[in-house]
């Protein structure tokens, strides 16, 4: 039988793209892509991975994990977070500056 799809795919041609796994729980945070969106147009979806549940977050991935962090996220599922790392400022940094640039 298998769960219910989320509302946003049920639009013909809505698909999701995995970008995030929470080890330990099976939970996946993918991107929403619908017909004719840009990428920095994709929205978050969550799931529960060993559940039905699944949770719209109408923003962005990189908006998404900032409100995660700073504890606005409406989500319940993260905010242990703040307790773990006790963030007090956030800062998002280029790849190339924190690997270093390719020789």
């Amino acid at each position: 039988m298998g769960e219910e799809k989320p509302a946003g795919l049920l639009e013909s041609g809505a698909r999701v793209l995995p970008w995030a796994f929470e080890e330990g729980t099976g939970a996946f945070l993918y991107w929403l892509v619908r017909p004719g969106r840009r990428p920095d147009e994709w929205t978050v979806l969550y799931n529960e991975g060993r559940g039905p549940l699944w949770v719209h977050h109408d923003m962005g991935c990189l908006a998404f994990l900032l409100a995660v962090l700073e504890g606005t996220a409406e989500t319940e599922y993260f905010g242990y977070l703040r307790e773990v790392l006790k963030p007090t400022v956030h800062r998002f940094t280029a790849a190339d500056e924190a690997l270093g640039t390719p020789r």
